[in-house]
C-alpha cells in the first residue's frame, strides 16, 4: 500500500474518531440539561418532593433525599374542629319489676355536642328519656357527670349541663340555607362503643317530615346518606366550614312494605334545635301552647277497628281541671277535627297543627260530639314542664 493510501485512511479514522467524541460531549449535555429543569409539580398538598444526587463514581453510594408534606383536606379540617365538642351520653334506667322479678339497671347511650362554654350540651330526647342518671365520656376518654336541664319530646331535643371543663364549643350554621347534595360529615358514637366515629355523605332532602308513631310528626327534617346507626344520636351533622347543620336523630331501615332502606339518616335542624335549646337554657321548659286534654290520635285504621265518625283527628280521653279545655267546655269523648282554620288530616296532625299556634292565641276548636259537629272558642294557655 503506498504512503499516499496509509495517510489517507489515517486521517479518515481520526476524523471519525473526534466526531463520535464531539456527539458523545453534545448528547451528554443535553440531557444535562433536560434533567436540570426537572422540578416537583406545584399543588396545594404535594405527597412528596424527591431530589436525586447522582454517584460521582462507583464507590460513593446513592443518596435519595424526599421531603414529605402534611395533607389536609376540607373535611379533616372540619372534623378537628368539631371533634372536641363531641362527647358520648350514658344513661341509666332504673330497673323494672316484672312477673319474673326486677329486671335490673339497664344503660342507654347516644351522642351530644356542646353548644356553650358553660357546660350545656345538646342531644336528643330519647336518648335520655327516662334516665336517672347520665354520665357523659369527653373526647379525651375522660367521664364526667351531667345534670338533664330540660327536655322537649316533639322535637326530640334535650338540654344537659355539665360544671366539668369545657374542652371546645360548637359552632352552629345557618340550616336554612342548605341544599341537596352539599356535604354532610356525621360524628357521634355508634353502638356505645365506637366513640367520635366520623362518617360522611350529603345533604339528600331537606324539610323531611317522619311520624314519630305517638300521634304528630317531626317536620322540617335534613335527610342524609352519613352513615348514621345507634348510638349516633344526639350527635352532630357538620358542613365543611366545621359548623353544626343539625342534631342526628333517627334512620329508617324499613317501610311499611316490607322494603328494607339503607342511607336514610335524619337530623333536625340546628336552627330548630338552637331555639329549642335557649328556650330550655332560660326557663328549663319549651314554650308551647296548652289546650289541657290527654288525647288519642285517630287514623284510617283506628276510626275503621272502632267505627268512628271521622278518619283524622284527636279523641279527647281526660280534660284536665282549670285549663283552656275544660274552661270552653271540651269534653272526653270529644273528637278534635279542626283547630282553627286547619283540619285535621294526614299531613296535619292535631299535635303539629297545635304548635303551629302560640300561648295566648285564641282558636276556634271544632269536635265531633254525639254525631254533631260543636264549634267552641279557647284561648291557649302556656305548656310548662311535664306538658
Amino acid at each position: 500500500m503506498s504512503k499516499t493510501r496509509v495517510a489517507y485512511l489515517f486521517l479518515v479514522v481520526m476524523i471519525a474518531g473526534m466526531a463520535a467524541l464531539s456527539g458523545a460531549f453534545v448528547g451528554g449535555l443535553a440531557v444535562y440539561q433536560v434533567v436540570g429543569r426537572l422540578q416537583p409539580t406545584s399543588v396545594a398538598a404535594s405527597p412528596a418532593a424527591a431530589q436525586a444526587v447522582p454517584a460521582s463514581n462507583s464507590s460513593q453510594n446513592q443518596v435519595l433525599v424526599i421531603n414529605t408534606s402534611q395533607v389536609e383536606t376540607t373535611v379533616t379540617q372540619a372534623v378537628k374542629r368539631v371533634g372536641p365538642t363531641v362527647v358520648t351520653v350514658v344513661g341509666t334506667l332504673p330497673g323494672q319489676m316484672t312477673f319474673f322479678g326486677s329486671t335490673g339497671e339497664l344503660t342507654v347511650s347516644g351522642s351530644g355536642v356542646f353548644i356553650s362554654d358553660k357546660g350545656f350540651i345538646l342531644t336528643n330526647n330519647h336518648v335520655v328519656e327516662g334516665t336517672k342518671d347520665v354520665t357523659i365520656v369527653l373526647s379525651d376518654r375522660s367521664q364526667e357527670k351531667a345534670a338533664i336541664v330540660g327536655t322537649d319530646p316533639y322535637s326530640d331535643l334535650a338540654v344537659l349541663k355539665t360544671d366539668a371543663k369545657v374542652p371546645a364549643v360548637a359552632t352552629l350554621g345557618n340550616s336554612d340555607v342548605l341544599t341537596p347534595g352539599e356535604t354532610a360529615i356525621a360524628i357521634g358514637s355508634p353502638l356505645g362503643d365506637f366513640k367520635n366515629t366520623v362518617t360522611v355523605g350529603v345533604i339528600s332532602a331537606t324539610g323531611r317530615s317522619i311520624d314519630s308513631g305517638q300521634g304528630y310528626q317531626i317536620e322540617g327534617l335534613i335527610q342524609t346518606d352519613a352513615a348514621i346507626n345507634q348510638g349516633n344520636s344526639g350527635g352532630p351533622l357538620v358542613d365543611l366550614a366545621g359548623e353544626v347543620i343539625g342534631i342526628n336523630t333517627l334512620i329508617v331501615r324499613n317501610t311499611g312494605s316490607g322494603a328494607v332502606a339503607e342511607g336514610l339518616g335524619f337530623a333536625i335542624p340546628v336552627n330548630t334545635a338552637q331555639a329549642v335549646a335557649q328556650q330550655i337554657m332560660q326557663k328549663g321548659y319549651v314554650s308551647r301552647p296548652y289546650l289541657g286534654v290527654s288525647w288519642q290520635a285517630i287514623t284510617p285504621d283506628v276510626a275503621k277497628a272502632y267505627n268512628l265518625p271521622v278518619q283524622w283527628g284527636a279523641y279527647i280521653t281526660r280534660v284536665l281541671a282549670n285549663s283552656p279545655a275544660s274552661q270552653a267546655d271540651l269534653q272526653p269523648g270529644d273528637i278534635i277535627t279542626r283547630l282553627g282554620d286547619v283540619a285535621m288530616d294526614e299531613t296535619h296532625s292535631y299535635m303539629n297543627t297545635l304548635c303551629m299556634c302560640k300561648p295566648g292565641d285564641k282558636v276556634a276548636v271544632v269536635v265531633m260530639r254525639g254525631g254533631k259537629t260543636v264549634e267552641a272558642q279557647v284561648t291557649l294557655g302556656e305548656s310548662g314542664p311535664g306538658q
